[in-house]
């Protein structure tokens, strides 16, 4: 958290405003604070700022989770991991202050400043001249309208894991987290401990088909807001079976039940998701 949908929320609203501030687009870096020394991932700060500064935000983009800024030289990837926020600050009080947990700060000429905010400090920024040298390594796209049903089947099948660990794997698929992950299992009906080398085609489409669901739905809704992590979201009034453990489902009246799934927190019905007969422990 925040996953997909809440990047992409992120990247739209510093791309047209809204969430509070206005677009960042055509703004100059007149000035760059880092405020917590490791927020920055690379250069280091001096490099940092003497790169930066000058720059003007040409377009703003999202690969998985990642926020890329692409300046005139250079692209600035922001990982929000788990707490990190991006706001836009409009300064008509040029004192305004910074507030407790804001980590790094992009000054522009035109009375503005974009902020990062990140109070568990796990969050980091890169700057660099190819954004490849950080994004190399990511799986697909779930939204790319050239990314098939049957692309995606095939790669489940080249491993031997279970459903939930596989989905949540980077390389694999690039964007899904604990969220909208447990949200699209329920939707396809299979359960997250589920191995994938017994899934059979239709499983698979239907799994496909079911994180687009989510994922779209989580975009109109702006996101999911469970906590004081992100702002502004609404999808988390749909959620499913995410948070509702020992709570009814939606669908058949079973109690919601929460396991551990590759270390990580994992909530299903077990009625509705009872693929559990063909489950392996197995990892790869």
């Amino acid at each position: 958290m925040p996953e997909l949908p809440e990047v992409e929320t992120i990247k739209r609203a510093l791309t047209l405003g809204g969430r509070g501030g206005e677009s960042v687009l055509g703004c100059q870096i007149i000035q760059a604070d880092v405020l917590w020394p490791r927020t920055l991932q690379t250069p280091d700060i001096k490099t940092f700022k003497s790169r930066i500064e000058g720059q003007v935000i040409q377009s703003i983009s999202r690969r998985a989770k990642y926020l890329l800024l692409h300046l005139d030289q250079d692209t600035m990837l922001m990982h929000l991991r788990m707490s990190g926020d991006v706001r836009v600050d409009a300064l008509q009080n040029p004192s305004l202050a910074l507030q407790k947990h804001d980590r790094l700060v992009l000054w522009f000429a035109n009375q503005r400043r974009l902020v990062f905010n990140n109070p568990r400090k796990f969050g980091r920024v890169w700057l660099v001249s190819d954004p490849e040298d950080v994004l190399s390594e990511l799986g697909p796209e779930p939204l790319d309208p050239d990314f098939t049903a049957d692309q995606f089947y095939a790669n489940l099948k080249r491993h031997k894991r279970q459903l939930k660990a596989l989905l949540l794997d980077q390389h694999f698929l690039a964007g899904l987290g604990n969220i909208y992950t447990d949200e699209a299992l329920f939707l396809a009906g299979l359960n997250p401990t589920m191995n994938t080398q017994y899934l059979k085609y239709e499983q698979g489409k239907r799994l496909f088909e079911s994180i687009r669901t989510v994922l779209e739905t989580g975009i109109r809704r702006n996101g999911a807001s469970i906590d004081w992590v992100y702002r502004g979201g609404q999808f988390q009034n749909e959620f499913k079976v995410y948070g509702r453990r020992g709570k009814a489902c939606y669908v058949c009246g079973s109690t919601i039940e929460r396991i551990i799934v590759g270390q990580r927190g994992t909530h299903f019905c077990p009625e509705c998701q009872n693929t559990r007969d063909t489950t392996l422990s197995m990892e790869e």
